[in-house]
């Protein structure tokens, strides 16, 4: 039997569709929640305990320690299947060769690497590599009717993205590479694609949340998503959905080609009246993982290992709407069990979560998009609700 590797911040939705596979499976992940299956090959950086902190994961995640714990594992395995937290270019060239999925994304990890490759190409929001915020606002300053954001150069997860101020408030951390790009104000959208060597297939569009959707403040981070794309999901007026839908498909699948995307990838959008705008891809595996499995009634990870062996799987028509919401405390907590039916990635009962930090993550499916919504803003309300009750003093 051959032997494959997960590895990433946290492996647990992808191991539940990894056994139902002819693989013998390994897993090295940095989070462990409470529902990760357990299986014999597992590793695990985060040991939660009772009454200690999980700390702060910005502070506490290098992707270097989960792949220096994994070597015996990427020794062993005929494939890796690397994902969020982990890129191929951390791999050496010799453990690249069993990756399944993209090899070298250099030119799309790296934001302004990416923007020079499309611009001319695509609509795209303008962008320039900074050293510093002084840099920054003089460029802002030569137009004035620009907003700009500054954002990492490398990352993802809408982490450390910040509007620019002329009173250069922002503080950039020391040694890291920063971009400034137009701030686009829109609606999030976001393109699955399947990639093989002959066939490029967007296979579903969805709504993409971040925590500015909820509060309109100036956070970025990603909350989830709501799929498939269709009037009702958009959470907007828009005048032309199919329209909308069609040119994010066939926009995905001119820049899997471009890129030669394999496997399963994501391309992130922002619509305004102006149009359609290229943010970014993320070249793996992305967060609608279990929403697309909800919907398609597929198993994503065999769709994503079949097209990286260039078999792109049928795709049927979606049979549901399904609802991606992570919840980040609202409080530093203690966890206690909360009883609902559609919420995931637990933590460990009695184990503290820092306020802001991950909590948990609800994920629910329904034909019926408007009782999928209230069900999943009423499990929101009651695990904030839930965890207020055990708040937990800061030491």
């Amino acid at each position: 039997m051959e032997k494959l590797l997960l590895i990433g911040i946290n492996t647990r939705s992808m191991l539940n569709s990894a056994l139902k596979l002819d693989y013998e499976i390994f897993s090295t992940s940095y989070f462990s929640t409470s529902d990760t299956p357990t299986i014999k090959n597992q590793k695990i950086i985060l040991e939660e305990k009772n009454n200690e902190s999980s700390g702060v994961f910005e502070d506490e995640f290098n992707s270097a320690s989960i792949l220096e714990i994994s070597r015996d594992y990427i020794d062993e395995v005929d494939y890796i299947i690397p994902i969020s937290g982990i890129s191929p270019n951390d791999f050496t060239k010799k453990d690249q060769k069993k990756i399944l999925g993209n090899k070298n994304t250099s030119d799309i990890e790296d934001k302004f690497k990416f923007y020079k490759k499309i611009q001319d190409e695509f609509k795209v929001p303008e962008t320039f590599l900074i050293k510093d915020v002084d840099e920054a606002i003089e460029i802002s300053k030569n137009k004035s009717d620009v907003k700009y954001i500054v954002k990492p150069l490398k990352g993802s997860g809408g982490y450390n993205i910040n509007l620019l101020n002329n009173d250069g408030y922002i503080q950039l951390n020391d040694g890291e590479k920063f971009i400034l790009q137009e701030y686009i104000e829109g609606i999030n959208l976001s393109s699955s694609v399947l990639g093989s060597k002959d066939m490029k297939k967007t296979i579903m569009n969805s709504r993409l949340l971040t925590e500015h959707d909820f509060k309109k403040n100036n956070s970025y981070i990603y909350i989830g998503n709501i799929l498939p794309l269709t009037n009702k999901s958009i959470l907007t007026n828009v005048k032309d959905i199919d329209k909308i839908n069609t040119e994010m498909i066939k926009t995905s699948q001119k820049l899997a080609y471009k890129f030669d995307l394999i496997g399963s990838n994501g391309v992130d959008y922002i619509l305004n009246k102006n149009g359609l705008y290229v943010i970014e891809i993320n070249p793996r595996i992305q967060g609608t993982f279990e929403c697309i499995e909800k919907s398609l009634g597929i198993n994503m990870l065999d769709a994503h290992i079949k097209s990286c062996k260039n078999e792109i799987i049928k795709i049927p028509k979606a049979k549901y709407y399904s609802y991606k919401k992570i919840i980040y405390a609202p409080c530093r907590n203690k966890y206690s069990k909360i009883d609902l039916n559609n919420i995931y990635d637990l933590p460990h009962i009695d184990t503290i979560t820092e306020k802001s930090e991950p909590l948990l993550t609800i994920i629910d499916k329904n034909t019926d998009f408007n009782k999928l919504y209230k069900k999943v803003e009423y499990s929101s309300s009651i695990v904030n609700q839930e965890v207020k009750k055990h708040e937990v003093d800061t030491i």
